[in-house]
């Protein structure tokens, strides 16, 4: 099977990581402040081609930095709504971020690979339909995620040693980055 197998269209939804899939994750810490938030290479063009493909497209984001006060949720939304006008500056478009703040240990249904953020997602959108939606993520917790929500999931990492054959099965599609999925799609 291939992306264009899928015979994506308007009616079909993404959701996007991002820490490691739309910006540079700093190893051992948060994304704190907007000058620290740094896109990766092509996601710009990728979003703005996203954005001619899918219906919706969302960003997904476990952000236990808040949980352990590293961190404000006023410090993160102005991190977002930089991010929301760089892309939006780029011809692409975010229809809503969602965040679990809560930290690991708190095992919160809002937090990654659970679903409660898809759930918050589809009764914000309720014409999402998640059979044709796509979760897009460089953790494991993110294919699972997407695969708990009933959802494909395209597993983005340069790191071909993640991918073993536990983690296979939840796994519909391999790329190394965010600009070839977009290219795979066209």
């Amino acid at each position: 099977m291939s992306l264009n197998d899928l015979k994506i269209d308007k009616s079909w939804s993404l959701f996007l990581d991002r820490d490691g899939v739309i910006n540079r994750r700093i190893p051992g810490d948060y994304v704190k402040k907007c000058d620290e938030f740094e896109f990766l290479p092509g996601v710009l063009e990728a979003i703005a081609a996203f954005t001619e493909i899918f219906g919706h497209i969302f960003v997904v984001t476990n952000q236990q930095g808040i949980g352990k006060g590293v961190m404000t949720e006023s410090e993160l939304e102005l991190v977002h709504d930089k991010m929301i006008e760089e892309i939006r500056y780029e011809g692409g478009h975010i229809n809503k971020v969602y965040h679990s703040p809560y930290r690991e240990e708190e095992r919160s249904v809002f937090r990654k690979p659970n679903t409660g953020m898809a759930r918050k997602a589809k009764i914000d959108f309720p014409e999402i339909d998640f059979k044709k939606s796509i979760m897009i993520g460089d953790s494991i917790s993110d294919m699972e995620f997407g695969r708990n929500a009933g959802m494909f999931t395209i597993f983005v990492t340069v790191n071909q040693e993640l991918i073993t054959a536990e983690t296979e099965e939840i796994i519909d599609f391999h790329f190394s980055d965010l600009i070839s999925v977009s290219q795979a799609i066209k």
